[in-house]
């Protein structure tokens, strides 16, 4: 299998798992982020959750704080969340929608499930975009330069996008709390 067939069966297959499929028992740091590795798309060990990260996010109050040592359901619908964001949007920005999606109104479970809805949709339409210009090929240098700019002008339309509905959001909720500082971006 060449790297772009690879590629396209992660973008179609690999998602993080639904709600009822996370342990539901505690665990440690160590089997978090062994687990965290199978819930995200990950090539050469880049970008990985570290013990670290998840203190500071925790920390910041981006998620959940640890049950003595242990980490439940909840923290690891929060580190999904957050281990696929962190990629395209600042910690300020990500702290405003977990808000949002994972601590708003409804369960956890609920925003967890919106949120991989929309993922296994993003997801989707990138395998399919990838199919059309790869097929079942491999693809010579210039085609795979026009594939590695089409999907970085796909991200900057996304992230246009996506930039632009946060700040809509951050206005109809005015401004933060007194005391809270912004986060910066990791």
């Amino acid at each position: 299998m060449n790297d772009l067939s690879d590629l396209q069966a992660r973008l179609r297959e690999q998602r993080p798992v639904e709600w009822d499929q996370l342990p539901d028992f505690s665990l440690y740091m160590d089997q978090v982020l062994s687990y965290m590795d199978r819930q995200v798309i990950r090539f050469d060990g880049d970008d990985g959750l570290t013990a670290a990260m998840v203190n500071n996010y925790t920390k910041s109050g981006l998620a959940p704080r640890a049950e003595g040592k242990k980490y439940g359901r909840e923290h690891l619908a929060y580190f999904t969340v957050i281990c696929i964001l962190k990629r395209v949007m600042s910690t300020r920005d990500m702290d405003l929608l977990i808000r949002e999606e994972l601590q708003g109104d409804r369960p956890v479970q609920d925003g967890y499930a919106a949120f991989r809805s929309s993922l296994d949709k993003a997801l989707n339409i990138t395998a399919g975009e990838l199919a059309s210009r790869a097929g079942d090929g491999e693809l010579d240098d210039p085609a795979l330069a026009d594939a590695a700019i089409h999907f970085a002008l796909l991200s900057y339309a996304a992230g246009v996008a996506g930039n632009r509905c946060v700040a809509l959001l951050r206005e109809r909720k005015g401004p933060p709390a007194k005391g809270k500082k912004e986060k910066e971006r990791d």
